[in-house]
């Protein structure tokens, strides 16, 4: 595999922690959020990795070229304007291959998932793209046939919707999004014609005509290190 990892996030909800450095230099157990992900995506085969980076950028170049990493870990530099997630996997594109899959991972993200069943189960079911979710509780909501294929979103708090397939969205199962989501390198040929956008409604688009699968992670482990009640329960966790 080949790797995205989302770094370029400003990190608002953890100011204290990011008030002099990114989120993704923010530490767990006496190591970075980034280096933790690198090292899982490097234990579970990952060949390379490319790393997007905005706030604090040159702290986190610095720190990628303070160590070897045994693979190449490259930098998409996003300093001037950050791109969201779509337009950040567009600027990456060139430095994708088109003969293996790119996993993306969220830098703030720990979890004991299995990548390489993620892998398989994408490969396996010949979707564009596999959306990693979980049954726990959140605002927004992918919604999921009973083939698991993608056909709407939803924001609970807002009541905003996003429909792809209406003939099941209303039955759909609703899952929360993981962070991590495996494509094809023919994704990045099929992005808008645009800079900043986001990754979710690109995939809300193309499910109305192609397959865009979930995979449902039942891992005994996931945090989202975004809120300071989510940072210490990690810290607790990992001291």
């Amino acid at each position: 595999m080949q790797a995205m990892l989302f770094a370029a996030g400003l990190g608002t909800r953890l100011q204290n922690e990011t008030a002099n450095k990114p989120k993704a230099l923010v530490q767990i157990g006496g190591k970075t959020l980034l280096e933790r992900a690198i090292d899982k995506l490097k234990a579970e085969g990952v060949q390379k990795i490319v790393v997007n980076v905005h706030h604090f950028a040159e702290l986190i170049i610095d720190f990628i070229e303070s160590k070897d990493w045994g693979i190449p870990v490259l930098i998409s530099n996003e300093s001037e304007k950050l791109l969201e997630t779509g337009g950040g996997l567009k600027k990456a594109g060139s430095f994708f291959s088109d003969d293996s899959p790119i996993l993306i991972y969220n830098v703030d993200i720990l979890s004991n998932i299995d990548l390489n069943d993620v892998k398989r189960t994408h490969l396996n079911s010949g979707a564009l793209a596999t959306l990693v979710v979980r049954k726990r509780e959140t605002q927004r909501y992918f919604k999921f046939d009973e083939e698991k294929n993608l056909v709407g979103w939803l924001n609970k708090k807002t009541g905003e919707t996003k429909v792809a397939r209406p003939d099941t969205f209303e039955t759909a199962t609703e899952m929360a999004f993981s962070g991590i989501h495996i494509v094809q390198p023919e994704l990045l040929k099929l992005m808008p014609d645009e800079d900043r956008f986001s990754i979710v409604n690109v995939y809300l688009e193309l499910a109305k005509t192609r397959n865009i699968k979930a995979y449902y992670d039942n891992s005994d482990s996931w945090i989202d290190v975004g809120k300071p009640e989510q940072l210490a329960e990690a810290r607790a966790r990992f001291k």
